[in-house]
């Protein structure tokens, strides 16, 4: 069953709020409506696609230091800034943040849903690509200590000689170590064992 999709507005008028959350919520998308960043601090992301509409000017924060901080913490979520106050410099510095819209106030109705559509689509992008990527670390936890250390050199182009001699074994016994690391990893061919390695940020330097 696919998760529940959720809109979360942040907006501290809450008249603007209130008709955020009608707007998407008339659409079938769950909305949720914070006054404030500390709220939404306070009660987490929600399971499921998500995407965040904030006003640049809120409270204690301000919506783009707000985006600052959601990157320095490593935290994913598409954001739509609305503004009342909105200029050139401030919507450039917000979408080469990653930002997926800047809407000055007023806006059409369409242009914030399909912005929010834009959002959730990134977001499930994001999500199953972390789910590969989770199930693909996962894989490689199960190899063996000389099974990773193997997987490292074959990644990195060296010939069965060659990692035999890195790992002072065998070239049969590499060669077992080889197939193990294809079969455990699910892995169909070299180069698909290439790209698994890349994902997990693995390597070893040529010698």
């Amino acid at each position: 069953m696919a998760e529940t999709p959720t809109v979360i507005v942040v907006d501290d008028d809450p008249l603007i709020r209130e008709a955020l959350g009608g707007l998407i919520r008339s659409v079938g998308v769950h909305a949720k409506t914070l006054a404030s960043v500390s709220e939404f601090l306070d009660e987490g992301r929600p399971d499921g696609p998500t995407c965040l509409v904030l006003d640049v000017r809120l409270p204690g924060y301000s919506g783009l230091e707000f985006q600052t901080e959601l990157a320095k913490a490593n935290i994913h979520v598409p954001v739509i800034f609305i503004t009342g106050h909105g200029d050139i410099p401030m919507s450039v510095k917000a979408m080469k943040a990653g930002a997926v819209e800047f809407l000055t106030k007023p806006f059409r109705d369409q242009d914030l849903l399909d912005a929010v559509q834009a959002g959730l689509d990134r977001d499930r992008v994001r999500r199953d690509q972390a789910a590969v990527d989770a199930d693909l670390r996962a894989r490689f936890e199960q190899l063996t200590a000389r099974e990773q250390e193997a997987m490292a050199y074959v990644t990195s182009g060296l010939m069965n000689k060659q990692i035999a001699a890195q790992m002072g074994l065998s070239e049969i016994t590499v060669k077992v170590h080889r197939g193990n690391v294809m079969r455990k990893m699910g892995a169909k061919s070299l180069a698909e064992l290439v790209r698994m390695a890349d994902v997990l940020g693995l390597r070893h330097t040529k010698s």
